[in-house]
């Protein structure tokens, strides 16, 4: 059943990135034409001002605790972030911890290319660049050898979330998961789903090679009192009332260097993650509080409210705006028509912002260095 906070909540999330994608990012799409470096400076800041407005409807109208254990991380610092899926939301539930700790500037994501087609959430994710798969390695490997080697080239930091499961953990995936363990003779998971390590250990020899990586941030995230698995759960009132996050924060420098024994280090993260999910469930339903945050957060508690409470006010009065002037000015009538229209059309014939912004920053590097040319 539909709940009046669920509609709220979507609706609050659809508008603010549907008017921001129109009003904020709109304007500032000609600059990836002239230089895609400092079109990416800027709008991974407009994106990170949306990113904090989640954080706030959870915690602040929906009540939602967080608790943070483990390494934390080191502000600013270049990473792959790895976290088990144990819900469809993980990822937007992980900018709870990352407005604490990180800067949500930073913050990439893998996720499934069917999203970039939605109005609002993907085209933002367009402009954001974040990298969208296929989950046919055969056709990603190309396209994260692009992404990464771009972000390698503009020096620009960036945290990237991979979900090495590459699905959410239903009793489907449990299932097929259980086939797997049998056909390889592994131990079969409650908790988590065996990863696929093989676009894990791409993401990372590549970012080591453009020197670009400093460290893999391992997640481990639970719902100790109820677990929206879907968005529809969302939609009935049913928000986290406990997002538990377990952070272990491992140096670039103490990873492997093969890809073999690199798969391994990540199989070996999941068996613990297996031994932590059922501690955590079976027992008091918290991560080990012996293992509480060494690294402080760089974010007092205090500025972390004030972000929350600016960002509501901001989006709720940007979205009221935004409405009064397309109702009042038959001219932002008419840009907001034309951006539109650019966004669905650019997806169709090109594939999506983030493969324009791409060919932009290639056209500029032959420019500038013709002997330099990329494949």
């Amino acid at each position: 059943m539909v709940s009046w906070r669920g509609i709220y909540f979507v609706c609050a999330l659809f508008l603010g990135s549907f008017f921001g994608s129109i009003f904020m990012l709109g304007p500032f799409l000609p600059l990836m034409f002239i230089s895609p470096s400092w079109y990416r400076w800027l709008t991974d800041r407009i994106v990170a001002t949306w990113l904090t407005l989640p954080v706030a409807l959870l915690e602040l109208v929906f009540r939602a605790k967080v608790v943070i254990t483990g390494d934390g991380f080191i502000p600013g610092e270049r990473s792959v972030i790895i976290m088990n899926h144990r819900t469809r939301l993980d990822w937007m539930f992980l900018w709870n911890c990352l407005l604490r700790y990180s800067y949500l500037r930073l913050e990439k994501i893998c996720l499934k290319s069917s999203l970039k087609a939605v109005p609002g959430f993907g085209w933002a994710m367009q402009v954001a660049s974040f990298i969208f798969i296929r989950r046919k390695w055969e056709e990603d490997k190309s396209h994260f050898e692009a992404m990464l080697d771009y972000f390698c080239d503009i020096k620009e930091p960036l945290q990237l979330l991979f979900f090495p499961e590459g699905t959410d953990l239903t009793d489907y995936t449990k299932s097929r998961s259980h086939e797997f363990a049998e056909k390889n003779s592994l131990e079969k998971y409650e908790y988590v789903l065996h990863p696929r390590t093989t676009g894990f250990t791409f993401i990372v020899d590549r970012l080591r090679e453009g020197n670009n990586l400093d460290a893999i941030h391992d997640i481990t995230v639970a719902y100790p009192r109820n677990i929206p698995q879907t968005e529809k759960h969302i939609l009935s009132g049913n928000f986290p009332r406990e997002i538990h996050f377990h952070v272990r924060r491992y140096p670039v420098d103490c990873l492997p260097a093969s890809k073999e024994e690199l798969q391994l280090w990540c199989q070996e993260r999941w068996q613990e993650k297996e031994e932590r999910l059922r501690a955590f469930y079976e027992g008091e339903r918290y991560f080990d509080a012996s293992r509480r945050s060494k690294i402080p957060p760089c974010k007092s508690e205090f500025r972390v409210h004030l972000i929350k409470f600016a960002s509501l006010l901001y989006w709720t009065s940007f979205t009221v705006v935004s409405f009064i002037f397309l109702y009042m000015y038959s001219i932002v009538r008419w840009y907001a028509l034309i951006v539109i229209v650019f966004y669905v059309l650019q997806e169709k014939l090109f594939g999506g912002l983030e493969i324009i912004e791409l060919l932009c920053h290639r056209y500029h590097e032959k420019r500038l260095f013709p002997a330099n040319k990329k494949v």
